[in-house]
């Protein structure tokens, strides 16, 4: 059995989007409930947050300063599906201190793996922008921290969450340190993630699935495409982009996964970079599609 801790704290469910908005405080809940409710014997383990260097490895001063006067004195922001409040500001950074928290406890032998359950998500927030629902690019921050303190010379990035991490393709497209692969469906939002998109010495690879993706489609081609890819590379780290807004319930995509797919995906990508593993909730819509999945991905790192 895998050493596996989940990171949560309570400021996440402080980020309030409004009653409408997918990216509700519910989602974590969710899985925390499904956690409990399948007797998972996983901890809990509260992050830390993210200093300023951390967040000034990935994102410009001017970016700070925006989502600050945004979150803490109201000062409206020009996506107007990105919402912030007045909490956001402390979950943010929380969320985006929460895998280098994880890193940590991995570096130290606490624990093998980790599953990072904070909101808001990260993985299209850019270097001087939100987007998406996303405030800070909480996956790029932990991949630029193994990296500047020498914890991962050669670093991976699987997405598969159904939208392009065009934040996360971005901050790693010339940087043949680290290989990002995205599978997501075209066309969807952001409209981004094309397969001519290479990156440095072709160190970015973009998976587009059809509307209508099944089960067998996806699971097919990240054993036959994606997993080549980042077996060959041999990473130090993997790092998991886990939106489960593939599922078939899914109010927000068109794909057809089932929730214990989310499982297989995981087994498959479990023996790589020795274990070292942390993955970082991004979407995921409905609830109960959302508590289904993580926890098939949660037993699956337990394992």
């Amino acid at each position: 059995m895998a050493k596996t801790a989940l990171f949560y704290c309570e400021e996440a469910e402080k980020h309030l989007t409004g009653s409408h908005h997918p990216e509700s405080p519910l989602r974590s809940l969710a899985i925390l409930r499904a956690v409990e409710a399948n007797h998972l014997a996983v901890p809990v383990m509260r992050p830390e947050a993210a200093t300023e260097a951390d967040l000034l490895r990935n994102h410009s001063k001017h970016h700070l300063e925006a989502i600050q006067a945004s979150c803490l004195n109201g000062i409206p922001y020009d996506d107007p599906d990105t919402v912030m409040g007045p909490d956001s500001w402390d979950a943010a950074l929380l969320a985006a201190g929460a895998g280098i928290t994880a890193a940590e406890a991995v570096l130290d032998g606490q624990i093998d793996n980790a599953f990072v359950i904070m909101r808001p998500p990260g993985h299209h927030a850019e270097y001087e922008g939100a987007m998406g629902f996303c405030l800070f690019n909480n996956i790029a921050i932990t991949a630029r921290w193994l990296k500047e303190k020498g914890h991962a010379k050669k670093l991976a990035i699987l997405d598969f969450d159904v939208h392009h991490g065009n934040g996360t393709q971005n901050a790693f497209y010339e940087d043949d340190s680290v290989l990002f692969i995205s599978i997501h469906e075209y066309p969807l939002f952001p409209g981004s993630g094309y397969p001519y998109e290479r990156g440095k010495n072709d160190t970015n690879l973009n998976i587009q699935m059809p509307p209508g993706g099944t089960s067998d489609q996806w699971l097919d081609t990240i054993k036959e495409v994606a997993l080549p890819q980042l077996t060959a590379f041999a990473p130090n780290f993997l790092l998991l982009s886990a939106g489960f807004d593939a599922h078939r319930m899914d109010p927000l995509a068109n794909q057809l996964l089932e929730s214990e797919d989310f499982g297989t995906i995981t087994r498959m990508v479990k023996p790589l970079a020795d274990g070292r593993i942390i993955s970082f909730l991004e979407g995921g819509y409905n609830l109960d599609a959302l508590a289904e999945s993580a926890t098939a991905h949660i037993t699956a790192l337990m394992e």
